[in-house]
């Protein structure tokens, strides 16, 4: 006996809760939505976002930082020149630090390339440069003599694997969700006007104004002569 009158009453809530979604569509302003849309393809159309720009950045920061750690490191021991060419020319995996330079020149290219210049919107790159460095890293610390070095056989293999891992978090917690979502609502502010356009058909777009046909001159002149020329003579 009282399913009818609850059916009534689901059927009158959801009306209800209808009516707020219909009116926001009656209130919007087509010239806020169109605003939004410029807004949004202006985003696009600078080919980068801000927040890709700073992971970038942050990218640049990882090989000048590794870097600046590996010349002090080169100086500390007797000399750039010497030691240079004692890890370079004479390189041995187990006493080495130019291999942990050039993976950090390995990361910088593959995500600059990546992430800069394809505009990829996937983690698969930035997936296989963390866990390249992070079994590479492991191997050196296991199988290398590193820690007989002193400081510098912890702080740059430590280093190196904290900067890739963040890396990862930002570009995956941050660049790809945060440009997903400036996307959607794109498509929901061009769907939006596409609806208010539908809703207010009368609003006159500036190609609908048009100026009236101007007038030939003289006419008002010959129109009087006119007028003279059909009054009857007295």
């Amino acid at each position: 006996m009282n399913r009818v009158p609850n059916d009534a009453e689901n059927a009158h809530s959801s009306s209800v809760e209808s009516c707020p979604s219909l009116r926001d569509i009656h209130s919007i302003n087509p010239a806020q939505l169109m605003a939004r849309i410029e807004s949004y393809e202006g985003r696009e159309k600078k080919g980068i976002s801000d927040v890709r720009r700073t992971f970038c950045l942050f990218v640049t920061f990882d090989l000048l930082f590794i870097t600046l750690l590996w010349i002090i490191e080169l100086n500390v021991k007797g000399g750039i020149e010497t030691t240079l060419e004692k890890e370079v020319l004479q390189y041995d995996y187990s006493s080495s630090y130019f291999d942990i330079f050039l993976l950090a020149v390995f990361r910088f290219k593959v995500l600059i390339l990546a992430y800069a210049m394809c505009r990829l919107r996937h983690w698969w790159a930035i997936a296989f440069t963390t866990a390249v460095t992070s079994a590479f890293l492991l191997a050196k610390v296991i199988i290398s003599q590193l820690f007989s070095q002193g400081a510098f056989g912890y702080v740059l293999p430590i280093i190196s694997f904290i900067l890739a891992w963040i890396e990862t978090w930002f570009l995956d917690f941050k660049v790809l969700p945060q440009e997903a979502e400036e996307e959607n609502r794109l498509l929901i502010a061009q769907d939006a006007s596409e609806r208010a356009a539908l809703l207010h058909p009368g609003v006159i777009s500036d190609g609908q104004f048009y100026s009236p046909p101007e007038s030939v001159a003289g006419s008002d002149e010959e129109s009087e002569e006119k007028q003279d020329s059909e009054k009857p003579v007295v």
